[in-house]
C-alpha cells in the first residue's frame, strides 16, 4: 500500500496534470486543492446528518463560477479515493486491440468482432471485449459499454466453469435464474442486444472479472500486480478497465465518440457509476440496481435508515470493493464526507439515468430520490436542465429486463440524438403508507 501522504502528493502532481482516476480526458485545473486538513482519518471527522452539498468546498466556500466547480470536482473525487475506493493507477496510454474473431449475425443485420484489448508495462495486460456493430446505417453509431456477468462473447468457457465463478462472486444460490448467464455463442449474444442494435446503437460487451476477481484474492488477480503501490479496491479496478475500453473505441470508426454510454447492473451498475463520474469521456451513464454504496444515497438506506442494503452491508460482505478505511465507517455513518449524490454530479452536465425495479429487494426507491434532488443543484448551476438526471422504474425485483434497456435507450435517444419518445424519466414509486 501507498503511504497516505505520499498517494496525496503523487495525486497533487496527476491532478495539476490534468489527469483523473480513470483516465478522462477533462481540461485541468488551476491548482490542486489542498486537502491536508480534510482527508483524516474517520474517528477525527465531524458528524454531519445532512448531505454534504456539492455545492460547498471543504473550507465552507460556496461554489459560485465555473472555476470554482472545476476545483470542487478535483476535491470531491480525492475525497472519494480517499475514504472509499481507492487510488488508481494513471491511464496506461497504450491501448490497443487484436481482433480474434469477426462474422455477421442475425442474418446479416450485425456484425460480430471479438478484440484483445492490450495495455499497460509491457504490454502485458488486457482483457476480451465482444463489440456487435450494427449492419444499417454507415456510423458512427452512439455506443454501449456493457461490462456483464456473461462469459465475452465468442470467449470458449464450460458451464461449469462459469457457474463456479459467478455463484462464487455473487453469492447466487447453486442454481441461478434461467438465463442469467447470456450466452458466450455471439449469434444467441447478438439476439439478445437486436432492440438496440436495431435501433442503431453498437454495443461492447465484457465479462467484469477479467478486470480484477470478485473475491478476497483480488490482489491476485488481472491489473492488481502490475500496480502494486497502489491501494485501490476492485470497484475502482473495474471502473480503470471501463476506461481502457474507452480508449479503444475512440480509436475506432464506428464508435460515435460523443456518444459513448455505460450500462451495468447490480455491483456492475456501481461500477458503471463510478466510471461515468470520473471519466468525462463517457457521455451518459445508466448504472441499473445498483444496490448498496450504489446510486442511493447512503444516509437513507441500510438497517435504521431506510432498509435494505446499505454501505456498511457492502463494506461487511465485499470489502475487496472499497479502500479498506471504508469500513471504518461502520457504525458511524453520519460521518461520511460524502454520500452517492457525488458521482451524479461528477457527472454533470452529462445525462445521466438510474434504472431500477419497483419490487428490487435491495434497492430503496427514497434513498435514490434523495441521490437525484441532492446533485441537481449542479445541473442548474451549469445551465442544464435537470432532466438530464432521470430515473425509470419498472415492475421487477433485482434484475435487468427488457424494459429497462427500453428505457435506457429512450432516454439516451433523448438527451444524445435529439429524438422524443414524450417520455419523462422522473416518476419515482409511491412511498408505503406509514405503519399506524
Amino acid at each position: 500500500m501507498k503511504n497516505p501522504l505520499k498517494q496525496q502528493f503523487c495525486f497533487f502532481l496527476v491532478v495539476v496534470a490534468g489527469v483523473g482516476l480513470a483516465g478522462c480526458g477533462s481540461p485541468g485545473v488551476a491548482h490542486a486543492p489542498d486537502m491536508t486538513k480534510v482527508l483524516v482519518p474517520v474517528s477525527e471527522l465531524p458528524v454531519r446528518p445532512e448531505m454534504p452539498d456539492v455545492m460547498v468546498m471543504s473550507d465552507g466556500t460556496r461554489v459560485t463560477t465555473v472555476k470554482q466547480w472545476r476545483q470542487r470536482r478535483e476535491e470531491m473525487k480525492q475525497i472519494l479515493e480517499f475514504y472509499e475506493l481507492g487510488h488508481a493507477p494513471p491511464p496506461p496510454g497504450n491501448v490497443t486491440g487484436q481482433e480474434i474473431q469477426s462474422r455477421s449475425v442475425l442474418g446479416g443485420a450485425a456484425h460480430f468482432r471479438l478484440v484483445h484489448l492490450k495495455f499497460g508495462p509491457g504490454e502485458m495486460l488486457g482483457f476480451d471485449v465482444g463489440i456487435f456493430i450494427p449492419a444499417k446505417g454507415s456510423g458512427p453509431f452512439p455506443t454501449i459499454i456493457n461490462p456483464s456477468f456473461s462469459v465475452t462473447p465468442g470467449v470458449a468457457a464450460t458451464n461449469a466453469l462459469l457457474l463456479q465463478n459467478v455463484v462464487r462472486a455473487t453469492n447466487l444460490p447453486a442454481a441461478p435464474p434461467r438465463g442469467f448467464f447470456g450466452s458466450s455463442d455471439p449469434e444467441m449474444a447478438a439476439r439478445g442486444f437486436s432492440n438496440l442494435l436495431g435501433r442503431g446503437y453498437a454495443i461492447a460487451t465484457y465479462r467484469y472479472t477479467q478486470c480484477g476477481a470478485d473475491d478476497a484474492t483480488f490482489r491476485q488477480s488481472t491489473f492488481f500486480p502490475a500496480y502494486p503501490e497502489y491501494d485501490w479496491g476492485v470497484l475502482s479496478a473495474w471502473a480503470w478497465g471501463l476506461s481502457r475500453c474507452v480508449d479503444y473505441l475512440e480509436t475506432q470508426p464506428f464508435t460515435d465518440k460523443n456518444r459513448l454510454i455505460a450500462l451495468g447492473h447490480s455491483r456492475l451498475g456501481k461500477l458503471t457509476m463510478v466510471a461515468t463520474a470520473f471519466d468525462e469521456r463517457i457521455a451518459l451513464g445508466a448504472p441499473a440496481g445498483s444496490s448498496g454504496a450504489g446510486t442511493g444515497a447512503y444516509r437513507f438506506c441500510g438497517p435504521g435508515r431506510g432498509g435494505k442494503e446499505g454501505f456498511e452491508d457492502m463494506t461487511r460482505k465485499f470489502p475487496w470493493y472499497f479502500v479498506p478505511r471504508a469500513k471504518d465507517f461502520t457504525g458511524q455513518m453520519q460521518k461520511l464526507p460524502f454520500d452517492a449524490h457525488w458521482f451524479i454530479a461528477l457527472t454533470a452536465p452529462r445525462p445521466w439515468i438510474s434504472v431500477e425495479g419497483t419490487d428490487d429487494q435491495n434497492c430503496v426507491p427514497n434513498a435514490v430520490r434523495q441521490s437525484v434532488l441532492a446533485a441537481r443543484p449542479v445541473y442548474q448551476f451549469l445551465g442544464v436542465s435537470t432532466n438530464r438526471v432521470g430515473v425509470n422504474y419498472e415492475t421487477h425485483r433485482h434484475a435487468l429486463t427488457p424494459g429497462d434497456w427500453t428505457a435506457a435507450l429512450d432516454f439516451a435517444d433523448q438527451e444524445l440524438r435529439g429524438i422524443d419518445h414524450q417520455r419523462k424519466f422522473d416518476r419515482f414509486p409511491a412511498e408505503p403508507a406509514p405503519a399506524k
